[in-house]
């Protein structure tokens, strides 16, 4: 699975410049490497790459503060190629990610950035969609309840409404509820999750708002619960359920239900398959 996540850091939005201005101002954004050194985020930068800057480090920083105006700007300064441009900036935005949960956790460290050899002619949407995000779905060390608790607070944390709306069946059949899910928003004072779900949730947060700070406190409760195999998966999951961002960045997370949820489940090819 590290090989996987090297090759689609290999692979980028197809413009040598907007590459790099993507992976400095998400490092920059969550101080996290490849940071930038003075000079390298000059002040002076034309219209397309201040407006590139500035969707990736919203996307970086809380993609659900991307609104309207800063959307359309986005979509007229890159035309056809915004679709694979916004997935190069979920790449550079949350590889780092994994790699520093891996570090917290000590899983090891996969790689770096400045380790890769980039293949600029490969569009890694494909890739990411159709390759990486099934792996990950295909690995089942975690319990599916498990799960489906960290997709969830992935969901809220995103603002995603169309994972918001569903439900995964084999989380219901194995003892998910919605009295369970609803305890997720304040789960330190849950009582239908356990110490397990809290110790995971409190990583997902981590990944998600602080992943240049991942205390020893957090890494810690992980690891008392969970084998390292289970934390991969953790860490693989939180960056699969992530990928809602790229569609929240461009408001293409329209729930499947007016009401209410919509059970769904992942087949053994990690595709999902809807009710």
């Amino acid at each position: 699975m590290s090989d996987r996540l090297a090759r689609l850091v290999a692979m980028s939005s197809g413009d040598t410049g907007a590459d790099t201005l993507i992976r400095l101002t998400c490092g920059r954004a969550l101080s996290l490497p490849p940071l930038p050194s003075p000079g390298d985020l000059a002040d002076e930068r034309s219209e397309e790459q201040s407006v590139l800057a500035a969707f990736a480090e919203q996307f970086a920083v809380d993609v659900t503060c991307i609104g309207d105006h800063q959307r359309k700007r986005f979509l007229a300064t890159n035309g056809d190629n915004a679709f694979r441009t916004v997935v190069a900036i979920f790449i550079a935005d949350f590889v780092p990610r994994v790699w520093a949960g891996c570090e917290a956790l000590e899983l090891g460290h996969p790689g770096s950035v400045a380790d890769v050899q980039w293949d600029r002619d490969t569009d890694p949407t494909g890739k990411l969609l159709g390759g990486f995000i099934p792996a990950v779905a295909r690995m089942h060390e975690l319990d599916p309840v498990t799960t489906e608790v960290v997709r969830l607070r992935g969901a809220e944390a995103h603002n995603c409404r169309l994972c918001k709306s569903l439900r995964e069946g084999h989380a219901l059949d194995a003892g998910g509820s919605e009295d369970m899910y609803g305890q997720i928003a304040d789960f330190e004072r849950a009582d239908d999750l356990s110490d397990a779900h809290k110790a995971a949730l409190r990583y997902v947060d981590a990944l998600i708002w602080t992943p240049s700070r991942i205390s020893p406190e957090v890494a810690a409760g992980v690891r008392k619960h969970f084998s390292g195999k289970q934390m991969f998966e953790l860490t693989l999951d939180v960056m699969r359920n992530a990928a809602n961002k790229i569609a929240v960045s461009l408001a293409a997370d329209a729930p499947r239900v007016a009401e209410g949820t919509e059970r769904y489940e992942v087949d053994e090819a990690g595709q999902t398959i809807f009710a």
